[in-house]
């Protein structure tokens, strides 16, 4: 049974759980970042990024690092864009390799802390901290299944924490018709994130950050707007192409994507892995998504619940009018 005609019917569900986090959560995941810049045989420069809780509060996150390491300089500390941000020199005796990094009070949160050690020798450690796991051993030489892990996860996590790239997602879901258009249109939209993500994240192209947010909220309202000049019965098109639409704002999602990346950095020693399988992540979330929408869809579909002739224009409008919010918020951010 194609289910997909119907899904406009019952999407209004599913857009309510996406819109009660839209608009503090928006394409932000917010974890914790700590950054160690070797600088000498036993020298690091520190970085310490916790998120906001407002003005002048903050997460009661900390550094400890092995027992050998003292303070080279005393820490600096700023609150800048909604993050408490220290930093401050360290010298380890020996080094930190073989030592343990523990982050005090994460096991009391909901949050991630992403970690970053960079050597002198260009290699870098990337390892992702959880309540559940709040410490980890500095490794001499990072392993590619490691970094594998921390890459993929991180991909996944970024998609699914990124709620306008899955009302995007959800907007194409909507409008269009036929699970071969379906497969076309998520295919277009793939490729055109890679090939972005990749030139961004690799250095061939910069675009500034603010400018393509407010563009990606952008893209959403159009699709939603195309979903409503469809029910009226003037196909634009989105619904007579999808991929094209798909593909040219996929373009610019991309750039958001790598946007994310570019905060945790690429393992000098694994650029092409780590890259591929964010990507990989990326892809993962979004069909994870997909799956669950569709799969929900024919579930509810089959219990056969009468709905109103207003609900097929519900999620619509609900898509544009959070997207519209974006634009105006990211637009007064320049």
């Amino acid at each position: 049974m194609n289910v997909l005609p119907r899904i406009s019917h019952l999407a209004s569900r599913i857009v309510f759980f996406c819109l009660l986090a839209a608009p503090a959560f928006a394409h932000e995941v917010r974890p914790a970042y700590l950054e160690l810049r070797q600088t000498g045989p036993e020298t690091y420069n520190a970085l310490w990024k916790v998120p906001g809780l407002g003005e002048d509060l903050r997460l009661g996150l900390y550094v400890e690092l092995p027992a050998g390491c003292t303070h080279v300089t005393e820490p600096r500390a700023s609150m800048i864009n909604a993050a408490f941000t220290e930093r401050w020199s360290v010298r380890c005796a020996g080094g930190l390799t073989g030592g343990t990094i523990h982050i005090a009070g994460l096991a009391a949160t909901m949050t991630d802390v992403l970690v970053r050690l960079e050597r002198l020798d260009g290699t870098t450690q990337v390892t992702r901290l959880t309540p559940s796991a709040p410490s980890f051993v500095v490794e001499a030489v990072p392993r590619a299944l490691a970094v594998a892990q921390t890459y993929l996860v991180l991909g996944v996590e970024h998609i699914l924490g990124g709620i306008d790239h899955l009302l995007f997602v959800l907007a194409l879901l909507l409008i269009t018709r036929g699970t071969m258009r379906l497969v076309k249109t998520v295919t277009a939209f793939t490729v055109a994130h890679s090939i972005t993500l990749a030139m961004a994240t690799l250095g061939f192209v910069h675009v500034p950050s603010k400018p393509v947010e407010a563009v990606i909220a952008l893209s959403i309202v159009f699709v939603a707007a195309e979903i409503l000049h469809g029910r009226r019965g003037v196909e634009g098109v989105t619904a007579r192409a999808p991929w094209i639409v798909a593909f040219t704002f996929g373009l610019l999602h991309g750039f958001g994507f790598a946007g994310a990346l570019s905060e945790v950095g690429l393992p000098q020693g694994n650029i092409p892995l780590a890259l591929l399988l964010f990507n990989v992540g990326v892809e993962v979330g979004q069909l994870l998504f997909i799956a669950a929408a569709l799969a929900f869809v024919a579930l509810v579909w089959r219990i056969r619940i009468p709905f109103p002739r207003w609900v097929e224009m519900a999620p619509s409008y609900a898509i544009g009018s959070v997207a519209m919010f974006w634009v105006i918020q990211r637009i007064a951010a320049f």
